[in-house]
């Protein structure tokens, strides 16, 4: 997909229709479940058999967690020709292409082990990417039973506790039925996203939350036409029956499973959204000697002298820059 989607209330995504105004124009709504390429596999509103959908036109913006409208074209396939009003839309970008995570979410899950070594620039993008979007992040830290490399790990995620984030600590292997109760605590009545690098234990959590996970992956790869064994999809899976979702709302809670990867560009946020987007600077935006402060090396700057005294991280406010920079980037 080239370009960038469309945001919250942008051109291009429209209000939905009721479900009366649908049948009357001989169309149906549902959610969108998976998406894989332009294939998209939809869950009718009301209840009954998924089906297969492709976007009108050749460029297509639908995510994982859109309300559509889609006319029929045969008995389980059918054309989206309407995406609905989202609360918020995440994805990453670089200055080429942007890259759909998922709409309409609550919160945003980053699974982090003791080992492998986890990337903090990852987890740093991450964090700003749920800021930036209103989303509340939450962190879990997996495979605490390997004692040797557990004290490593808190210590990196020392400073992300200091600034208010919630870490989970947990062994999903080992202690499953603490690990299932923990999460399920945070998980139930939320959308929640859920990012993590291979290795880390993702697909143990989402087996460990939906018992028939890896069931649902081979029907919804089979739906997809994507292939037998294809994994590398984003699908949503609900933490309740899907009879018992209204239009609006994801139940009970659900799962959104997305493909790992090794990049988080964030090329869209403008600097505003960038220096909202942490935490620690917030405090700080309205002291800076200019009101139009980069908080690179300006004179007088609040966050720069936070960041000489210790208040704020030097990696903190590194991969500030290191945004700011990417941001200013055009293709030309």
């Amino acid at each position: 997909m080239s370009g960038r989607p469309a945001r919250r209330g942008a051109k291009g995504t429209a209000s939905p229709a009721s479900a009366a105004d649908a049948r009357a124009a001989g169309r149906a709504r549902g959610l969108v479940i998976a998406a894989h390429g332009r294939h998209y596999l939809v869950a009718p509103s009301g209840g009954g058999a998924m089906l297969q959908c492709f976007p009108r036109g050749k460029r297509s913006e639908v995510a994982v967690g859109d309300h559509v409208v889609y006319e029929m074209t045969s008995a389980d396939q059918g054309v989206i020709v309407e995406i609905g009003e989202r609360r918020n839309l995440l994805y990453r970008s670089d200055q080429y292409k942007s890259k759909l995570f998922a709409a309409n979410l609550d919160q945003l899950l980053i699974v982090l082990a003791t080992e492998p070594h986890f990337s903090e620039d990852l987890l740093g993008r991450a964090l700003v990417a749920a800021e930036a979007n209103e989303l509340k992040p939450l962190i879990v830290l997996n495979k605490t039973d390997v004692e040797a490399a557990l004290p490593l790990a808190r210590q990196r995620l020392a400073r992300y506790r200091t600034l208010g984030y919630t870490v989970l600590e947990m062994s999903i292997r080992t202690q499953p039925d603490a690990a299932h109760a923990t999460l399920i605590e945070h998980l139930h009545g939320h959308a929640t996203l859920l990012l993590g690098q291979s290795g880390m234990g993702k697909s143990t959590l989402v087996n460990l939350i939906v018992p028939d996970a890896e069931a649902a992956t081979r029907e919804i790869s089979t739906a997809l036409n994507s292939g037998r064994h294809t994994t590398t999809f984003t699908r949503l899976y609900p933490l309740s029956a899907p009879a018992q979702e209204s239009d609006h709302d994801h139940g009970d809670g659900a799962l959104i499973d997305s493909p790992g990867f090794q990049e988080f560009g964030l090329h869209h946020l403008t600097e505003g959204t960038l220096e909202r987007a942490f935490p620690e600077f917030r405090p700080l935006l309205a002291n800076c000697r200019f009101y139009n402060c980069h908080h690179l090396h300006e004179p007088g700057c609040a966050v720069l002298e936070a960041v000489a005294d210790g208040r704020i991280a030097r990696e903190r406010h590194a991969l500030y820059a290191q945004l700011v920079h990417e941001a200013s980037q055009v293709v030309r």
